[in-house]
């Protein structure tokens, strides 16, 4: 096991088990509340590189993505939204790391298995969704928060979520921002499995523990094909990540912000240039 590969990060735990499984934990730790896995500057950069070295480790065949504490993942820490807002250098790194998180996902040939439970937000739940099994609890709320941000759903939502829910469905969620729950997840083909929460964890051993044991190749080369319709997306998807960002340098968004830290309700210009 070469541990080199992976001793430049901090705000993922990762834990070694049989079988070539690596469980990947967002922690808490980091974030402001101890409570919740909130994508920080460094959270993000970690969760956009390290698929890369998964995909390159021989002694990895399954990875599991899971949250620490009360969810899976509590979205971007609004001190990164702030600078990326304020900052053009902060604002197109994280467009990098987001792209690459992306195609991170996509392109890494090992399979991923991902456990949600509580809320599952920004680029926690981006893993989360395009794990190859996403697995969540019943009771988790999948929320897309971007437009109640004042910024357009990018990231992995135009190239997931149609495919996944289809259209009318994708469009009422990621416009309205209105939560998901893992039962209804799974009900409208958002997820591939919803079970109750003391399941969870086990659950996605278990699944990673078949992966790991079946046809490498076989399972590898399957993912590769299926994921041809995501890659056929590309384009969808830099086009969601540019209006994206561009709303990041907008008015919108920092109405947006402060609504957030002053816990009421967005008060958004009606006029639109577009």
């Amino acid at each position: 096991m070469n541990s080199s590969r992976y001793s430049n990060y901090h705000a993922l735990t990762l834990r070694h088990h049989d079988d070539g499984i690596l469980e990947i934990v967002m922690g808490a730790e980091q974030s402001a509340n101890k409570k919740l896995s909130t994508a920080d500057h460094n959270m993000h950069r970690e969760l956009s590189m390290i698929w890369q070295d998964i995909d390159r480790d021989p002694d990895v065949r399954v990875a599991i993505i899971r949250g620490e504490g009360k969810g899976f993942s509590a979205g971007g820490d609004l001190g990164l939204v702030e600078d990326m807002a304020n900052d053009f250098a902060v604002r197109t790194r994280v467009w990098r790391e987001a792209r690459d998180l992306v195609y991170g996902v996509i392109n890494c040939s090992k399979p991923i298995v991902s456990a949600m439970h509580g809320p599952a937000v920004g680029a926690g739940l981006v893993a989360g969704l395009l794990a190859d099994i996403s697995i969540a609890s019943k009771s988790a709320r999948i929320i897309d928060g971007h437009t109640r941000l004042g910024v357009a759903a990018g990231d992995h939502a135009a190239i997931i979520w149609p495919l996944l829910c289809g259209m009318a469905k994708a469009k009422y969620y990621l416009m309205l921002c209105d939560p998901v729950s893992g039962e209804e997840a799974e009900r409208i083909g958002l997820v591939s499995l919803a079970v109750d929460e003391d399941q969870l964890v086990p659950k996605a051993f278990e699944v990673a523990k078949r992966l790991a044991t079946g046809s490498q190749s076989a399972i590898r080369w399957t993912k590769y094909a299926l994921n041809n319709w995501l890659r056929m997306a590309g384009p969808t998807f830099d086009t969601s990540l540019a209006v994206e960002f561009m709303g990041f340098s907008g008015p919108d968004v920092r109405e947006g912000i402060a609504s957030l830290r002053e816990r009421r309700t967005p008060q958004f210009d009606p006029r639109s240039p577009f």
